[in-house]
C-alpha cells in the first residue's frame, strides 16, 4: 500500500518521521509523494505556536479531501497537534482515522492496522510522557549527508511562554550507547554531518548520568569515523560549561558554531518568561565561547512583545543586538498559547505592535549579517556542499556558520561538477543579506 508522509514542524519532530517512515518500510509499505495515489496519509504535526497549529490543521483538511478525490483510506495525525488536541481532532475534524501522541509514534503500525480493520473506533494510542518511543531504523529525509542527531525528549523547564513539557514531558536522555550506535550507522549510510538536537542538548545526560554528559558524548561521536562536522544547536545559555567550550574548541570536527536561545535581554522580561539567565549571564557566556574560538558563530533566538514588555525594554534590545552583534538571529512575535502561564496575564502587547517590533529586530540584524559576510570577502573557507541550480550553473552549499533550513548558503561556481556531501574549499568573492559567493578552489 502507498503512503504519503507529511512532517512539519522542527528538527526534532523530523527525526520521529524519519523513525516512522523506517518501520513503514519495514513493514512492506510503500511510500510515495503523490496524494491521489495515497492508500494512507501520515500527518506528523507541529502546535508550537498558533501559526504551526494553524498549517497542521490546514494540511489535514487539505489532505482530508483525497478521500473523495482519490485512493485514500486512512488519515492518520502524529506529534504535538495530536498530543495537544486530541479530543479536537476527533470533535472537529471528522476525516481523521487515528491519533498518536507524541511518545507514541512507534505505535503507527499497530494504528494502520486498527484503521484498515475497520473495527468502528477511531484508535488514539497516547502513552504517559515517560520511558522512550521504541528505537528503530530511520529513512533519511535530508538527501543523506547530514542528519539530526537527537540525545533527549522533553523538557524540565517551565517557561511561561512554552508548551513544550505538557506535550513532550520532562527530560528523558536517550542512552549514550543508543545514540552512538545510531550515529556510527548514520555514518556508513553516508552521513558526515550530525546536527546534534534536543529541547535542550546543553542538560544532556542530568537524569541518567547524573551530570552534563553532553562533552563526553561530543568527543566519543568524534571517534566515528566518516563523521566530518558535529554542529550543536538548542544550548541553553546557562547551561553552558567551560567542560563543553574545552571540548568544542578542542575537537576539530565540532563546528565552531552553536545556537543559544536567549528570548531576550531585559532582565526583566527574563524573569517573567521563567529563563534562568539574565543580561549580565548571556554577555559573559558569549565573551567566553568568543574568547575560547575566536572564529565562532553565535546563533539566538528572540520573543518580541512578551507580555509586560515596553517600548523602552524594546529599544534596549535592539541596542543589545548591536553591541553583541550575534552572526546568526531569528525573531518571532510572542504567541499566546492556552495552556501556559502568560497566556493568562492582563498585559499582552497589540498584535500589530508585536510585528512592528519583530521586524525592527529583524532590519537590525540585516545590518550586522552585512558587515558578517562582508569580512568573509578575500577568505577561503570549507563548503558543505548541498546541491546545484542547474538554471544558473553554480553549486549550492553551507560554511560551518549555516545550519540546514535556518542560516544563510555560499552559491559555488565550479568549473568542475560537484557532488552532493562533498567538502571543497571555497574563496568568498561577494556577498548578499545573508548568503555568500565564491570560486571553488581544488
Amino acid at each position: 500500500m502507498n503512503v504519503l508522509f507529511v512532517s512539519l514542524g522542527c528538527d526534532k519532530n523530523l527525526v520521529d518521521s524519519e523513525h516512522m517512515l523506517g518501520d513503514l518500510i519495514d513493514h512492506g509499505y510503500t511510500i510515495c509523494d503523490d496524494e491521489s495515489e495515497a492508500d494512507i496519509i501520515v500527518v506528523n504535526t507541529c502546535s508550537f505556536i498558533a501559526d504551526a497549529m494553524e498549517e497542521s490543521i490546514q494540511n489535514i483538511i487539505d489532505l482530508g479531501a483525497y478521500k473523495e478525490a482519490g485512493k485514500l483510506k486512512a488519515l492518520i495525525v502524529t506529534g504535538c497537534l495530536a498530543q495537544r488536541f486530541t479530543d479536537d481532532i476527533l470533535k472537529d475534524l471528522p476525516e481523521v482515522d487515528a491519533v498518536i501522541g507524541t511518545n507514541s509514534y512507534d505505535e503507527l503500525i499497530k494504528a494502520i492496522y486498527d484503521v484498515l480493520a475497520k473495527k468502528g473506533v477511531k484508535p488514539v494510542i497516547k502513552k504517559d510522557l515517560v520511558g522512550l518511543p521504541r528505537d528503530g531504523r530511520r529513512v533519511l529525509t535530508t538527501g543523506g549527508h547530514y542528519a539530526y542527531l537527537k540525545i533527549a525528549e522533553g523538557c524540565n523547564k517551565r517557561c511561561t511562554y512554552c508548551i513544550i513539557p505538557y506535550i513532550r514531558g520532562n527530560y528523558r536522555s536517550y542512552p549514550m550507547e543508543q545514540i552512538l550506535a545510531e550515529a556510527e550507522q548514520l555514518a556508513a549510510d553516508g552521513v558526515k554531518e550530525l546536527i546534534v538536537v534536543a529541547q535542550e542538548t546543553t542538560v544532556y545526560g542530568t537524569d541518567i548520568y547524573g551530570h552534563k554528559a553532553l562533552p563526553e558524548l561530543l568527543h566519543k561521536l568524534c571517534q566515528i569515523s566518516g563523521i566530518q562536522w558535529i554542529r550543536i544547536l538548542y544550548a541553553y545559555p546557562e547551561e553552558i560549561t567551560d567542560e563543553l567550550i574545552e571540548c568544542m574548541a578542542s575537537e576539530p570536527k565540532i563546528c565552531h558554531y552553536i545556537d543559544m536561545p536567549i528570548q531576550h535581554c531585559n532582565d526583566e522580561i527574563l524573569k517573567l518568561m521563567g529563563r534562568k539567565t539574565n543580561k549580565a549571564d548571556i554577555m559573559n557566556i558569549a565573551s567566553r565561547l568568543r574568547k575560547a574560538m575566536p572564529d565562532i558563530s553565535l546563533r539566538t533566538t528572540l520573543i518580541c512583545g512578551f507580555p509586560g514588555e515596553t517600548q523602552e525594554m524594546h529599544e534596549e534590545l535592539l541596542q543589545f543586538i548591536k553591541d553583541m552583534k550575534f552572526d546568526r538571529l531569528g525573531a518571532f512575535a510572542y504567541s499566546k498559547e492556552d495552556g501556559t502561564v502568560a497566556a493568562t496575564w492582563d498585559n499582552q502587547v497589540d498584535d500589530d505592535l508585536k510585528q512592528k517590533w519583530q521586524d525592527e529586530v529583524m532590519l537590525c540584524q540585516k545590518d550586522i549579517c552585512l558587515a558578517n559576510n562582508q569580512s568573509y570577502v578575500g577568505r577561503t573557507i570549507p563548503v558543505f556542499i548541498e546541491g546545484k541550480l542547474p538554471e544558473d550553473g553554480v553549486f549550492i552549499g553551507r560554511t560551518y556558520r549555516d545550519t540546514p533550513s535556518v542560516d544563510g548558503f555560499i552559491f559555488v561556481n565550479s568549473d568542475t561538477e560537484l557532488c552532493s556531501g562533498q567538502f571543497v574549499d571555497v574563496t568568498v568573492t561577494s556577498f548578499d543579506e545573508y548568503d555568500l559567493i565564491g570560486d571553488v578552489q581544488l
